[in-house]
This record gives structure tokens, sequence and C-alpha cells, in this order.
């Protein structure tokens, strides 16, 4: 089965449906660097390493090149001002991104798209743009007489066996008739479950990187011997691990963190910390889920980021482990635009949950 991916970013939602089996036949992703990282795992697929809207205009894509289509535009831009019907909202440029992802969904015509996005899109100008997006895909004339069947999930991080609580919106929408879509996401559950008795086992901060040596200058450490199921699972077969190094602190920085325990955050400070993140200096605790890993996990004032007993944050590594990264997924790139990569992954561990899911609804048209 053939799967076009847009926003790729570095391929976390790509991984997990190359992992069940999938093709993906073209990945989509404007950031040179992050386009970079994805190609140098995946050197099999082809990139385009351009805005979606030159792609979409270009003509690149042709209805039947894909059976399925993945990604997140980006909702940062997303408005509803002036927007009644259905094409003023699509029209409206502040929505560019999601105007030309719908395009490559309306041109290729694939009998199921997965569309990932940040939680709070539900409530966006009071729940607004989330009814318009859905009334856009379920909309038969729009869609030329094939109107898609829509649903939508937020999913927990946790509940897949991925130590961090992220939250994500998944909408899927697929051209067959007839889905019971809650059925299919439980036997998915119950399918992979069978494969893999621990996949959905909750996980914590110690489970993730408690095996992972002193973090070194060029981030190059031996591959340690997995010491749980969670690191049994993204094993690599490698002699050594990429990206183990930290991030250069000042020594303010370093002072500060020395001052912080286990679960704790700038509160405890004696001083003014200037941070809009709630948990800014926020330490991790080992026995715990790590917070919502984010593109600013390299910096303490960015949020609970703060290893559990070093004063430094995380690493790439670990962070990479804890949003389910295979250790054999290596990060290319300054270290600013590692963190991007990384902090705007789909959990591969989702992924290859979305993409079995995806599997069976297919089956159903057989």
């Amino acid at each position: 089965m053939k799967v076009i991916d847009l926003f790729a970013g570095c391929g976390g939602l790509s991984l997990g449906f190359l992992q069940a089996g999938f093709s993906i036949d073209k990945a989509v992703e404007f950031d040179p660097a992050i386009a970079n990282t994805y190609q140098r795992n995946h050197p099999e697929i082809e990139v385009l390493v351009d805005d979606i809207k030159n792609i979409d205009n270009s003509g690149v894509f042709a209805i039947g090149d894909a059976e399925v289509i993945i990604g997140g535009p980006p909702c940062q831009g997303f408005s509803m001002a002036g927007a009644r019907i259905r094409h003023g909202f699509i029209d409206d440029p502040r929505n560019y991104l999601f105007k030309h992802y719908y395009n490559v969904v309306k041109t290729v015509k694939p009998k199921i798209f997965v569309m990932e996005n940040v939680k709070g899109m539900q409530n966006m100008q009071k729940g607004k743009i989330f009814k318009e997006i859905l009334n856009i895909f379920t909309d038969s004339e729009l869609n030329d007489g094939l109107p898609y069947n829509v649903f939508h999930k937020v999913v927990r991080a946790v509940d897949f066996g991925v130590p961090q609580k992220r939250e994500r919106l998944i909408i899927i929408g697929t051209t067959i008739e007839g889905i019971d879509f809650d059925s299919i996401w439980d036997e998915t559950r119950n399918s992979i479950e069978e494969e893999y008795p621990d996949y959905f086992v909750a996980t914590t901060v110690r489970d993730a990187i408690g095996n992972l040596p002193a973090v070194t200058e060029t981030g190059i450490i031996p591959n340690p011997e997995p010491q749980n199921q969670y690191q049994r699972y993204l094993a690599s077969n490698s002699t050594e691990l990429a990206n183990h190094t930290q991030s250069n602190h000042s020594k303010k920085a370093v002072e500060r963190m020395h001052k912080i325990d286990n679960g704790q955050n700038y509160t405890e400070l004696d001083e003014e910390i200037n941070s809009v993140h709630s948990g800014s200096y926020g330490r991790l605790v080992w026995d715990e889920p790590a917070a919502t890993i984010t593109t600013r996990f390299d910096t303490p004032a960015g949020g609970r980021f703060i290893h559990p007993d070093e004063d430094r944050t995380l690493s790439p590594r670990e962070a990479a482990r804890i949003q389910s990264f295979p250790d054999s997924f290596v990060f290319y790139g300054a270290r600013r635009e590692i963190s991007r990569q990384i902090g705007n992954a789909v959990p591969p561990k989702i992924s290859y949950f979305l993409a079995r899911f995806v599997q069976r609804i297919l089956e159903q048209e057989e």
C-alpha cells in the first residue's frame, strides 16, 4: 500500500507506517535541515523539499498516487474570520497549509487520510475551526461526490507505552462505507497486544533512558545492553549510538538546576524567572512519565526537561527515546534544528498503532 506523507518532519509518522509494512511513495517537508534527517534515515524514499503550496500547484500528485495520505498541517495560522461557508474557510490565506493538505487529498483521492494535530485545535475559536475542517472532508459536493467518513480521537502517549504525557488529536477519514471506527480501534489494540504483550504497558523515564551512559562531546556512545522491554523494543544492532550530547548551559543555569530536586521547578528558586512555561527549570522524576517533549527540551527554561540526576537538560538521544524513536534513528543538523525535529515529531509507537488501525480499515473493503 502506497502512502504520501505531507508535513513529514523528520519522519515519526512515516516510521510507524513503514514498520507496519506500508510503502512511503513521497514525503513533503519544507525545512531542508529536517528533510535531511528524513532522507538520511530513509534513503529509499523520495523527499520533496519545498513549500507544499508550490508542490500542490505544480501538478506533482495525481489521482490514485496513494491509498493513504498522512500528515499534520500546522494549525498556528487557522482562522474563521469571515468564513461562513466551506470555500470561505479553504480560501482564507491564513489557512493555506490546511488548504494544500486538503487539495492533495482531493487530487489523489486516497481511500484513507490521517491528519495529526495539537489537541487544542478542537477548541480554537470556540470549536468553529475544528467543525469546519470536519465539514470540508464530509461535504459531498466539495469532494466530487466522494465524501469521507470521518473519525477523530485525542490520543495520550502514555496509553501506547510511550513515557510522556503527550496528547494529540487524530483525524482519520475514509471513503470506505460502513466502518465502525470504535470497534476497529479496539480490535487493533487487541491484535497488537497479542503480538507484543508489553506494547501498551505504562513506561517511565527510567524505562526509557536508565541504561544510557554519560553524555559525550561527540554524542557517540557504546550501544548499551537493554535492561527492560521498552529498551529492547527500541534497541539497535549497531555497536554505537548517536546524538547523546548535552547542551552548553551557562554557569548560572547550572547553579539553578543544582538547587532543584525531582519533581520541582523554578518556584523553588529564590529569584524571579521570566518564562512563559509553568514548568520552567523542572526536573524529571525517574519513575514517572516525562512531560511532553517539545522543541525546547534542550533549554532548562523551556519546561520540565532537566535530567533526573544530572544538572543538564535531556540529550537528543534521551528525548528521542522518550518519544519512542528507535536507537538506530539518527538526527542531523545543528542543536536547535535537532530539537525541533524531535519535539515536533509524532511518537513512532503511536504512528505504528495508527498504521495498523488503517490496515484494518482497508481490510473492510476486501
